[in-house]
C-alpha cells in the first residue's frame, strides 16, 4: 500500500479535541425557550402529592402551581402544559368536570394566567380521560367503544371553556378523528381566533404511559388501541399529519419522542408548522429509575436524550426536566 504523507489523512478527531471545540461545532443545540413544562394540578389537596412512579413530579396545589410557573419563566422556559387531576367523585361518563367552566383545569389555567400573564405560553390538555369514570379519552356508545362524533361535541365545548379561562394553546390529545377541525370551527365561533392548537397528530399506543396513569389518577378500563396509533405504523402518521395541517393546526407534536425519533424526523421533514415532541412519562421514568441505581449518569442522560430529540426535528419538546434542564443550559 503506498502511503503519501501521513496516514490517516482525514482526522475527524480533530474536531473534537477540546470542550470548546466540540461547542463549536455542535450541529445541534438546546436552548431553555425550546422547553415546555408538562404539570399536574390536583383539586382538593393542600400540599402537592409525590408521583411514586416520576420521581421528582407532583401533583401540584394550585398555589404550588403557580411556583411553578413562576420558576419556569425564570430559568426561560417557553411553555407549560396543564392537567386537571379532579376529585375522583366528579368523574362521570361524559367527563362533565372537563367542561365545567370552575373545573379544576379552567382554574388552574386562570391561576396561571393571573401570575405569569403573558411571559410563558400557558397550554391545556384538551381530553376528557381525566374526567371520566371509563377513563376514556371520549364518551362510550352503547357497546362500550369510543363514539368519535359525539366525542367531538364535547372537545369543542372544552375548547371553548377552555379559551374562556385564557388558554393559549390548546393540545387535543384524543386522537379522534376531525378533531383539529372542529376545535378550530369551536374557538373561532366565540371569536377566539388568536387561541392555537397544538395537535397531538402522531399519538401512539405506547407501553410508556405507565408513570402518567398514576399522575392523573386515571379510571382507564382497557386500552386505547382503537384511537391512539399502533406503534408498528410509520405511514399513516403522515396521513394524520396531513389531515391536521389541513384542519388548522398551528402546531403538530409525536408522542411518544424517544421510541419515535424516526417519526418526529419524517414529520419535521414534512411540514412548515413548528414541530413538538412528547418526553413522556414512562421515558423520564427509566433515566430516574437507572440512575438511581447508579446505573447511568442521570444528567448526562438527560442532556443527551433531549438533544437527540432536538436533532430528530423537534422545535419544542415537552419534558418533565423542563426547568431544572433550562437552569443548567443558562449556567
Amino acid at each position: 500500500m503506498t502511503v503519501y504523507g501521513s496516514f490517516p489523512g482525514a482526522r475527524p478527531r480533530r474536531l473534537r479535541t477540546t470542550p470548546a471545540m466540540r461547542r463549536m461545532v455542535a450541529e445541534t443545540r438546546l436552548h431553555p425557550a425550546d422547553l415546555i413544562l408538562p404539570a399536574f394540578v390536583r383539586e382538593g389537596v393542600s400540599e402537592p402529592v409525590p408521583i411514586q412512579a416520576m420521581p421528582g413530579v407532583v401533583q401540584h396545589t394550585r398555589d404550588t402551581l403557580r411556583k411553578a410557573a413562576v420558576e419556569a419563566v425564570e430559568a426561560g422556559v417557553s411553555g407549560i402544559m396543564l392537567f386537571g387531576v379532579p376529585e375522583e367523585a366528579k368523574k362521570d361518563a361524559a367527563g362533565t368536570a372537563g367542561t365545567d367552566p370552575d373545573g379544576i383545569l379552567q382554574v388552574a389555567i386562570r391561576d396561571v394566567r393571573a401570575e405569569v400573564g403573558d411571559d410563558l405560553v400557558v397550554m391545556s390538555d384538551l381530553c376528557l380521560d381525566e374526567y371520566t369514570d371509563h377513563g376514556h379519552c371520549g364518551v362510550l356508545d352503547a357497546d362500550g367503544r369510543v363514539d368519535n362524533d359525539a366525542t367531538l361535541e364535547r372537545y369543542a365545548e372544552m375548547a371553548q371553556v377552555q379559551a374562556d379561562a385564557g388558554v393559549h394553546v390548546v393540545g387535543p390529545s384524543g386522537m379522534m378523528d376531525g378533531q383539529v377541525g372542529v376545535i378550530r370551527h369551536a374557538l373561532d365561533t366565540i371569536g377566539k381566533e388568536d387561541v392555537s392548537i397544538l395537535a397531538y397528530t402522531a399519538k401512539y399506543a405506547s407501553a410508556f404511559y405507565g408513570p402518567f396513569r398514576e399522575a392523573v389518577g386515571s379510571s382507564l378500563r382497557g386500552d386505547r388501541k382503537t384511537y391512539q396509533q399502533d406503534a408498528a405504523n410509520a405511514r399513516e402518521s403522515l396521513r394524520e399529519l396531513a389531515l391536521d395541517v389541513d384542519e388548522g393546526a398551528d402546531m403538530v407534536m409525536v408522542k411518544p419522542a424517544g421510541p419515535y425519533l424516526d417519526i418526529l424526523a419524517k414529520v419535521a421533514d414534512a411540514v412548515d408548522v413548528p414541530v413538538a415532541a412528547y418526553q413522556i412519562s414512562g421515558e423520564y421514568a427509566m433515566i430516574e429509575a437507572a440512575a438511581e441505581k447508579g446505573w447511568i449518569d442521570r444528567d448526562a442522560a438527560i442532556l443527551e436524550s433531549l438533544t437527540g430529540i432536538r436533532r430528530a426535528g423537534a422545535q419544542m419538546i415537552l419534558t418533565y426536566w423542563a426547568t431544572e434542564v433550562a437552569r443548567r443550559l443558562r449556567g
